[in-house]
């Protein structure tokens, strides 16, 4: 189901169903529809789903960082005047999540995330040197996913585009230089935020051993895994991914 895109403000995003806020944060080169199961499922089950377009190529370049657009999703949770947040993040848009949660803590009630980066980097934004090559970005969307047919046409299609538009490509290596400099070893163990880790067994990108750093770093987190999973979860085993989530938030009264 195609989501309709609400523009408000300098706002873009989409907003479906009513209740507790979730505000979703896509990753460096995920669409908004990668979320579409997590949308159709929380939005139908008492809850307000929200999915802000994040301006990762529109910033100027030096507020192309990580705590802009943690700064930057402050404004937007007060300009749609919520207070308490859910916050769910896969890969960048993990790691923005986790950044606006450490400077403002009492904004979010509880933390979501899924292939995140904030303690590993090397893999963002880099091996682009062949970008002009169709297929190597096809193999580079492809391991992404565990199953390589996940990554459609249209996917590889965006990401050939995005690394082939020189303003675009300047933003992603800022992005993952900032993600570099933002490293959050040290700040997560003063983030008391309930956090659900929901993490593929077979992530490339950010590898199993990630998810265990983050698990054993956050005082109040939870570790779940998905087998013959990649980068994307939520993408690749959205009922899966759902069931998990869903279980978690009941156990925590969320």
């Amino acid at each position: 189901m195609a989501h309709l895109l609400k523009k408000e403000k300098d706002y873009r995003y989409i907003e479906v169903g009513e209740g507790t806020p979730i505000i979703v944060l896509h990753g460096l080169m995920g669409g908004l529809s990668n979320f579409d199961a997590v949308t159709n499922f929380f939005s139908s089950n008492g809850y307000k789903v929200i999915i802000p377009e994040l301006p990762i190529y529109t910033m100027s370049l030096l507020k192309t960082n990580v705590k802009s657009f943690a700064n930057y999703l402050k404004d937007f949770i007060e300009f749609k005047g919520l207070s308490e947040v859910i916050l769910l993040g896969n890969s960048l848009g993990g790691h923005i999540g986790l950044y606006h949660t450490k400077l403002f803590p009492d904004k979010v009630k509880a933390l979501i995330i899924t292939g995140s980066s904030g303690l590993y980097e090397s893999a963002m934004g880099g091996g682009y040197t062949k970008r002009s090559d169709y297929e190597v970005i096809k193999k580079k969307a492809q391991d992404v996913f565990y199953d390589p047919a996940v990554a459609t046409k249209d996917i590889v299609d965006e990401v050939y585009e995005t690394v082939n538009d020189r303003n675009k490509l300047v933003k992603t290596l800022a992005i993952a230089k900032s993600a570099i400099r933002h490293n959050m070893a040290k700040d997560l163990p003063k983030m008391s935020t309930p956090t659900c880790i929901i993490w593929g067994k077979n992530d490339t990108v950010t590898p199993p051993e990630v998810a265990e750093e983050f698990h054993e770093l956050l005082p109040d987190s939870d570790l779940f895994w998905i087998d013959k999973c990649g980068h994307a979860a939520m993408m690749e085993h959205p009922e899966t991914f759902n069931d998990i989530l869903n279980g978690w938030l009941e156990k925590r009264g969320l």
